[in-house]
């Protein structure tokens, strides 16, 4: 049994916090540039062009490239061979956070009552998504995931009769609803299958796919390409402002599901596609 101590696991989440607010991986930013090429308006390509230029200026700069910082939501992969000592795992990933926001003078966005809305002031507690897996090592991913896109995400509890037209019929109907409120160009994840809980779980992990990096089972492929295309000729645009480029990409991810049910869900990113994993 190898161990790991909390205060490995609050550094590196402090870290990941910061870096994944102030760097945008290099496949988001190739994106841009692809989708620039391509573009037909003049405004479009404009705004990719202050896309590329603010996430330059957030790296160099060391700080946010959005005000919205985001809910910190953790994807937590712990090796069955891990034994965390030196506390507890939870408080540590906790601790990470309000390191991380602190030290990283990122927004504060989390209210403790989601009625009364009194502010956290430290950004926690993240939400933390946790999965056993083989092996000795601790992988940590941590994802913000701001306002705006999220609101704009959905869960459907579709007929089994629907299929799949009706599931890509609802993609794209929940990103035209959207309009440019997510920030576009977005990333669209959809998870289909599962159950109400477990189908919103595989749209958000979703995201964390390399752009441009294709589901494994050529039908789930196609549909991720087809849907691309569909989303890019709703004219949306970045902003909201128009254009072919509403959409970077859409990852698909899948589970069984119950014989009656066919749960499908669109999380939805913006443009700022932000984070960084790190293995412990």
């Amino acid at each position: 049994m190898r161990e790991i101590h909390v205060d490995q696991v609050v550094k590196t989440v402090a870290e990941l916090c910061i870096a994944a607010n102030y760097e945008l991986d290099e496949d988001v930013i190739e994106s841009f540039r692809h989708f620039r090429e391509k573009e037909e308006s003049p405004t479009a390509r404009a705004i990719l062009d202050q896309l590329i230029e603010n996430a330059a200026i957030a790296r160099e700069g060391l700080f946010p490239m959005c005000q919205d910082t985001g809910f910190a939501v953790l994807f937590v992969e712990i090796g069955q061979e891990v034994h965390i000592v030196g506390g507890d795992l939870w408080e540590a990933l906790n601790e990470g956070v309000r390191k991380g926001y602190g030290e990283g003078y990122l927004r504060k966005s989390i209210v403790a009552d989601p009625l009364r809305r009194v502010n956290t002031k430290d950004n926690t507690p993240p939400v933390v998504w946790t999965e056993i897996v083989p092996g000795d090592k601790l992988t940590i991913t941590v994802a913000p995931k701001g306002g705006g896109s999220e609101n704009m995400s959905e869960v459907r509890m579709l007929r089994p009769a629907d299929g799949v037209e009706g599931v890509k019929n609802f993609v794209v109907d929940r990103v035209s609803r959207s309009g440019g409120n997510p920030c576009p160009p977005v990333i669209v994840g959809v998870g289909i299958g599962g159950t109400f809980d477990k189908c919103a779980w595989l749209a958000k992990k979703a995201l964390l796919r390399p752009i441009g990096q294709r589901h494994p089972d050529p039908f789930y492929a196609d549909m991720e390409v087809e849907l691309l295309e569909r989303i890019n000729r709703l004219g949306i645009g970045p902003q909201g402002l128009g254009g072919r480029t509403t959409a970077l990409d859409v990852h698909v991810e899948v589970y069984p599901c119950h014989i009656a049910s066919l749960p499908a869900a669109v999380n939805m990113q913006c443009h700022a596609a932000r984070h960084k994993t790190a293995v412990i």
